[in-house]
């Protein structure tokens, strides 16, 4: 079969060659032995986790997540991009309370000791607690201290302990449901709790949890959704302001994303954002569920980073996530905003 070069067929040629080399213009061109300049989300192929969570001990930043059924394993980097396996940093012990259910670790550095916060189940039916193992560094291997932590009664995720002026202060998602939203007959019901701890982290001071954060704007309430939840919280601070980022929704709806609050104090008033979500999916360049967020300072301090998960398969949500991250930037009067979701290549950090 011969095929005639006519005027139409150049013309489509050359926008497909056009189209081409606009596209490989946006990627960075290395030279042997260069090391990279950009990096493009997802950051890694390979890595494969949920709720992640980034510390950053001395010069290299240490990567953990909800990542196998019966612990946790790590990563560790220089420069938030390229990682290093680690391998498991908590292992279920054989006789230890928790038995299933290992989400959302981490990782805080108090008192020259290296405590793991996390989630799990145990064998009773009261559902998952928030629990705490003990380790010398932010890689050996972490051993149950505390597991569980607290029981008061009810099933509660997502534990992130921050320190403010010296004092530690727990948080976490009170987990409870509506109907039976196993069975598509109800939904799941998450607030967010706070509390502070004794110095030694063994007890709560007081008789009960703060609520922090209820589900209130119109993004975190989706009327046909298997949840009406807000968890996955992280508080820093910036110029004597908290803020709290958040997700909202079901892990796998597509419309999960993250806001944010404001306080003063850690136990609150906390005020949202009118400009949530700051961090929403993008169907546009396949990004799905993006939520359950860390934040993180680049090497040289100067950029704010937002670590978060998203589903792997843009098309078919499901507990399979992958890994990314995009500049968080603090605008002059104080609003969070996200350069992001993106898909194609920006400066490394």
């Amino acid at each position: 079969m011969i095929f005639q070069d006519t005027a139409m067929t150049r013309l489509k040629k050359a926008t497909f060659i056009h189209l081409l080399i606009s596209w490989f213009s946006l990627l960075p061109i290395l030279l042997p032995g260069q090391t990279p300049t950009h990096y493009t989300n997802p950051v890694s192929d390979s890595i494969f986790l949920a709720d992640p969570f980034v510390l950053q001990h001395e010069q290299t930043y240490y990567l953990y997540g909800t990542s196998a059924n019966d612990g946790f394993k790590a990563w560790k980097s220089s420069n938030l991009v390229d990682w290093e396996p680690i391998g498991y940093v908590y292992q279920r012990p054989e006789n230890s309370w928790a038995t299933k259910s290992f989400w959302a670790p981490e990782v805080v550095r108090y008192r020259d000791k290296f405590h793991l916060i996390f989630s799990a189940k145990g064998n009773d039916p009261d559902g998952l607690r928030i629990c705490m193992a003990i380790g010398d560094s932010p890689e050996e291997p972490f051993e149950d201290w505390r597991v569980p932590l607290f029981d008061n009664g009810y099933s509660c995720i997502d534990g992130h302990l921050f320190i403010y002026q010296d004092k530690p202060y727990l948080f976490y998602e009170m987990v409870g449901v509506v109907g039976e939203p196993w069975d598509n007959k109800g939904y799941f019901k998450g607030t967010i709790l706070g509390c502070e701890l004794s110095d030694d982290l063994t007890q709560i001071i007081s008789d009960d949890p703060t609520v922090c954060v209820t589900p209130t704007q119109p993004w975190e309430i989706p009327k046909d959704g298997k949840a009406i939840s807000v968890e996955g919280m992280t508080v820093f601070e910036i110029d004597s302001t908290l803020y709290m980022t958040y997700s909202a929704n079901h892990y796998a709806d597509p419309r999960y994303g993250v806001g944010y609050a404001t306080a003063t104090h850690p136990l609150g008033p906390w005020t949202k954002s009118e400009s949530n979500p700051i961090l929403a999916q993008d169907p546009s360049i396949g990004v799905s569920g993006p939520g359950h967020n860390s934040i993180i300072r680049s090497p040289d301090s100067k950029e704010l980073f937002i670590v978060y998960h998203s589903h792997a398969d843009p098309n078919n949500p499901s507990p399979k996530r992958i890994l990314n991250i995009d500049r968080l930037m603090v605008e002059p009067d104080g609003k969070l905003r996200v350069i992001g979701p993106t898909r194609t290549p920006k400066p490394i950090p």
